[in-house]
């Protein structure tokens, strides 16, 4: 017993043939095998045509949006908000939330993104985002930039733009990160975000006076005297502000404001922040106090948040955290 092979010639018909026969119409198999590749190359053609069709579609869409993504089909960076955490002596920390959005087919993935903020055409800041990026297909997510600025640096362009007259300027952050898989024929993607503003001013926050009042058994009044400094076009007011007094590295005050404060715009305002404390914190320091001025330090810190009230993306929300250290001797009486 054997088994048979059907097949089917030219005309449709069904020919059997004996497997241990030899034949010579192996031209009926060719015409078989031949319609099965130019099936599956079909198939191959219309899959490649419905792809063209559909990336020139997203890639119409994207030039429509015009802006930052005009004229490119790749990953999309949209800085969203910018939250200052912390005003130091040296360095100014903040956090800048960043939109990545997929238009592409496939998913991307990338191990780090390195960026570079600009002000006024001038690099003021330098970081790497050292943590993995994941976006799917037709997705997006939003990332937290940690950047540190040197107030040295900052300062520095400020002084300058203001040197000039210049009240507006052009903000920029450069993007670049390797995905692992190539987009458009290349494998590192580059973007370049840039915008004009306003030319935007921390406030500057000074201790003019740490006034000790009236000196009692029970209780000591304090007065820290502070004026807070506002180059900006607009308005804004702190709230929930909290502070502390130190002494020679003894903290000998604190206290908190929590109404809102108006800082009146291009303007001074001045600000007093009352504590009480209790004389056994502050009796032991007297004779420094009064004797020893110049060698005697002090710190105070602030922390408060800024509003504004027109929703400002650079200021609303934002933290502020700072530190100012001098010694008595720079507290000058009339």
């Amino acid at each position: 017993m054997y088994n048979v092979l059907v097949v089917r010639d030219s005309n449709k018909k069904n020919i059997t043939l004996d497997p241990h026969c030899q034949f010579s119409d192996v031209h009926v198999c060719d015409s078989v095998m031949k319609k099965g590749w130019l099936i599956a190359l079909g198939l191959l053609v219309l899959g490649c045509i419905g792809a063209y069709i559909w990336y020139n579609r997203l890639k119409t869409n994207a030039e429509a949006e015009g802006g930052a993504y005009d004229d490119t089909l790749k990953p999309r960076l949209e800085v969203s908000t910018l939250d200052i955490t912390n005003i130091d002596d040296d360095v100014i920390t903040m956090n800048v939330k960043m939109l990545i959005d997929n238009p592409l087919p496939v998913g991307f993935k990338a191990n780090n993104l390195k960026y570079t903020v600009y002000m006024a055409k001038t690099p003021i800041i330098e970081e790497t985002y050292a943590k993995p990026i994941e976006v799917e297909s037709g997705d997006s997510t939003l990332i937290t930039l940690p950047m540190k600025l040197r107030n040295k640096t900052l300062m520095t362009v400020l002084k300058t733009l203001e040197e000039k007259g210049i009240d507006s300027t052009t903000y920029g952050v450069r993007a670049a990160f390797d995905l692992d898989v190539p987009i458009v024929g290349e494998r590192t993607f580059t973007q370049t975000i840039e915008k004009r503003l306003p030319t935007y001013y921390l406030p500057e926050i000074k201790v003019e006076d740490i006034d000790f009042g009236k000196l009692g058994l029970k209780q000591t009044d304090v007065a820290a005297k502070v004026s807070v400094v506002n180059k900006n076009k607009f308005p804004y007011n702190i709230t929930d502000t909290h502070y502390t007094v130190s002494i020679d590295g003894k903290k000998i005050a604190e206290g908190s404001q929590p109404e809102p404060i108006l800082i009146k715009k291009q303007a001074t305002t001045p600000v007093v922040f009352p504590v009480t404390v209790k004389p056994g914190q502050s009796l032991s320091l007297l004779p420094k106090m009064l004797f020893d001025k110049k060698d005697t330090p002090f710190l105070v810190t602030f922390r408060c948040k800024i509003i504004d009230k027109d929703g400002n993306a650079a200021f609303d929300n934002s933290k502020l955290n700072t530190t100012i250290r001098g010694t008595l001797a720079d507290f000058k009486k009339d």
